[in-house]
């Protein structure tokens, strides 16, 4: 009974490990803007053949202060560019309207790292998310449809004025 109680016991704390190894090799993406930089883990990840995929992790979401006007850069780990992949973003102007919009989707090893530059005087960007593309579904009329693998979620928060 004793032999069997310590073997599960190891069994399970392998597995916990493994569990835990599993999340931390996910591949991340970096965001940089005004001299800050922040790592972010999938928010929702697929294998790459989009069969099987993590529960989405709200959690994973990130913030970091971006000022109005300012760029933002964006670097993809190799994982991630090997596959096709673009950022998608809102923003809103300095009047306060909401825009949306999304960059080229770039081809596998094209490049691993995007700026986001609004080029708008006054707006902020809002939120930015780095798409990988898994999987290239082909229906019927033969029309392309590419299904999205993985998706890591930054959240732009306006400076603090009292912390100027």
């Amino acid at each position: 009974m004793r032999r069997g109680l310590t073997a599960l016991l190891a069994l399970t704390g392998i597995l916990l490990t493994g569990c835990g190894a599993a999340k931390q090799d996910r591949p991340q993406v970096t965001f940089y803007a005004h001299g800050e930089s922040v790592r972010v883990a999938p928010v929702r990840y697929c294998e790459p053949l989009a069969q099987e995929c993590a529960e989405p992790r709200p959690d994973e979401v990130r913030h970091l202060t971006v000022p109005a006007d300012s760029t933002m850069q964006i670097s993809v780990s190799e994982e991630i560019q090997t596959a096709p992949w673009q950022v998608v973003f809102s923003y809103r102007t300095a009047s306060g309207e909401q825009r949306q919009g999304r960059s080229e989707v770039f081809s596998p090893k094209e490049r691993f790292a995007y700026t986001l530059d609004l080029s708008e005087p006054g707006a902020r960007l809002e939120q930015v998310e780095v798409q990988r593309y898994t999987a290239v579904l082909v229906d019927d009329l033969e029309s392309r449809q590419f299904v999205i693998g993985g998706t890591w979620v930054l959240k732009g928060d306006r400076p603090d004025p009292d912390k100027s």
